[in-house]
């Protein structure tokens, strides 16, 4: 890792006793900050993420060090909370209570570390009825009611993210939580233990949906994925070669879209408001549909610059990291796993390049003097 300036996280050291996915993204996040990153691994695999998507696991642990424990034995363990006891952050994914039996909880770790950040992800949270239940990102989604606003209008809830957003909708909020926890540190002295329920986190994320639905009146889960689903001027529509997203929800923007598509049917002035195309939103798609499916998306994106619409082509995960856009903001970074996107915002001093993920039990960058 080299930058000209200390990052924002730079003196930051973190034991991460997590592995898969949502640990991994959010300590990943901080190594590019400048965090120093330790992963603790059991023997003789280590992360189970190093088998199952050997490729995930290059791209979230770069730039950290692995140190193989078995927790079930006194020796390691008494080694893992020396590690412990020498961060300022402890990351954990576990089931709640596995830590604890481990004789490395919060309580165990603060003994030792009183300023300790001690940050615990699991699906449900450490409280509650959920709090022993197994789950997947899939599972999280359904439980919070994101799902039952996912799929095909008019259809029944399906499960459609092409990413696993749960688990990296957590991590996002671990990651600013952590942040908050150690500002919060730097004035008061005092450490804490975060406990993180990913549910909970997505829950908070359909807080702007209850708004609308309390607006509305809308309890009846058909008439709230109306809402969610289907807006005038606003989807995914198929042209000749691929797809195009079209956002014209605005008046103007839909003054423009009109003008764009010629869409004289809806030259009647009461179209002119957003109340108004909110009650046949299937009609005015279906016209939109029908005045771009013979172009190219070439042709449609012209078409749609040249007269301000709000509209984007639907580009593979390939194309979007060739797009003039990635290029421009240099997103893209080659490493060990192949080509990554940096963290996106970029902060004084944060790391340019990071070496690739440790191989399992490799101290090149684990925690001074452990």
């Amino acid at each position: 890792m080299s930058t000209t300036q200390p990052g924002p996280l730079d003196g930051v050291t973190v034991a991460d006793f997590s592995e898969l996915l949502p640990g991994p993204f959010l300590t990943g996040a901080m190594v590019e900050m400048g965090a120093q990153v330790t992963k603790i691994e059991r023997p003789p695999r280590g992360d189970g993420l190093r088998h199952s998507s050997p490729g995930t696991f290059q791209i979230v642990n770069r730039g950290k060090g692995s140190v193989a424990l078995n927790l079930k034995d006194d020796a390691d363990r008494a080694r893992a909370l020396k590690i412990a006891a020498k961060a300022d952050v402890v990351v954990e994914g576990f089931r709640p209570g596995v830590m604890a039996r481990l004789g490395l909880s919060y309580d165990a770790v603060r003994a030792v570390n009183p300023g300790v950040i001690y940050i615990s992800l699991s699906g449900y949270g450490q409280t509650g009825p959920m709090v022993r239940a197994p789950g997947h990102d899939l599972n999280y989604l359904a439980l919070a009611g994101v799902t039952s606003l996912c799929g095909a209008p008019g259809g029944a809830p399906e499960h459609t993210f092409g990413l696993p957003v749960a688990d990296l909708g957590g991590a996002v909020y671990g990651l600013s939580a952590v942040c908050a926890a150690l500002f919060q540190r730097s004035r008061t002295g005092q450490g804490q233990h975060i406990d993180l329920s990913i549910t909970d986190c997505l829950a908070h994320w359909v807080n702007p949906r209850r708004g609308a639905f309390h607006q509305n009146g809308l309890t009846d889960m058909a008439a709230q994925r109306q809402l969610a689903l289907v807006r005038p001027a606003y989807g995914v529509f198929p042209v000749r070669d691929g797809a195009v997203t079209i956002a014209a929800l605005e008046d103007h923007f839909w003054t423009a879209l009109k003008t764009a598509l010629d869409l004289g049917r809806f030259e009647d002035a009461a179209f002119d408001a957003l109340a108004r195309r909110r009650q046949e939103p299937e009609l005015i798609n279906a016209a939109i549909a029908e005045a771009v499916a013979g172009m190219t998306r070439a042709e449609a994106m012209a078409l749609f610059d040249a007269h301000d619409v709000p509209a984007s082509p639907v580009l593979s995960v390939d194309e979007a990291a060739t797009s003039e856009h990635f290029a421009a903001r240099g997103l893209m970074v080659d490493t060990a796993g192949g080509a990554a996107v940096r963290f996106p915002v970029r902060l004084t001093g944060m790391a340019e390049d990071l070496a690739p993920a440790p191989a399992l039990d490799d101290l090149a960058a684990t925690l001074a003097g452990e």
